[in-house]
């Protein structure tokens, strides 16, 4: 029997995203699993990642944690990427454990045998190390994006994504980082963030996509059922 999938949501649209992917991956399983969801206000997590309150962000996934376990789910998975941090706080005291995503990604990758990458989301995302460290590890070097690049994507993101829109301008805005990227040298590029399927589709990327969320919804289903 497939094990009960909690999906803790951040952002609405890319929760959405993830239930759906989660449903695709499973479709042709004998016996599909549970999966529900449950999210605190979008309003808090924004506040508290724009404050690094690493502390709180921790306590509003736990606290989605102890919802979904106690509603019969035995994991859970958080698609937004933004978050990823606080998830080692979340994981203190959580009564079910979690798939975290940054070493899937960084497996994925390896396994295609990419050594350069670059990364879209967040600058939060894009500045840090939730997937530097994983991708180092696997031999693989991240390549940053420009100042400009970078707050682009960062308004594209807060500013239409996290919304479920996009709008036309902005996608070849996108498309024109993964350009640059691709001309210094990038072999593929992580979409760090859990709406990235609305972002870019591999028909108009230069370069293969490895879309977070899937490769998280993926990783769920062959927990859920192994």
């Amino acid at each position: 029997m497939s094990k009960h999938i909690g999906i803790v949501a951040v952002s609405g649209e890319g929760a959405a995203l993830c239930y759906r992917q989660l449903s695709r991956h499973a479709a042709r399983l004998p016996e599909q699993p549970t999966i529900t969801i449950h999210n605190e206000p979008l309003g808090r997590y924004i506040s508290a990642v724009r404050a690094q309150d690493w502390h709180t962000i921790g306590s509003l996934l736990r606290r989605s944690a102890e919802k979904l376990a106690g509603v019969g789910a035995e994991f859970c998975l958080c698609p937004d990427n933004a978050v990823q941090h606080g998830l080692h706080l979340a994981e203190v005291g959580s009564p079910i454990p979690w798939l975290a995503m940054p070493e899937l990604v960084a497996e994925r990758v390896g396994t295609d045998g990419r050594r350069v990458v670059g990364v879209l989301g967040t600058t939060l995302v894009t500045e840090g190390s939730t997937y530097q460290t994983h991708l180092g590890l696997h031999g693989i070097k991240v390549l940053g994006l420009t100042p400009e690049d970078a707050r682009r994507v960062d308004e594209i993101i807060f500013g239409e994504l996290i919304y479920g829109h996009l709008e036309a301008e902005s996608r070849r805005a996108v498309v024109g980082v993964i350009e640059r990227l691709a001309d210094r040298g990038a072999e593929g590029v992580v979409l760090a963030l859990s709406e990235g399927s609305l972002m870019v589709s591999a028909e108009d990327s230069p370069l293969p996509l490895y879309d977070s969320s899937e490769i998280l919804a993926a990783g769920a289903i062959t927990y859920a059922t192994g």
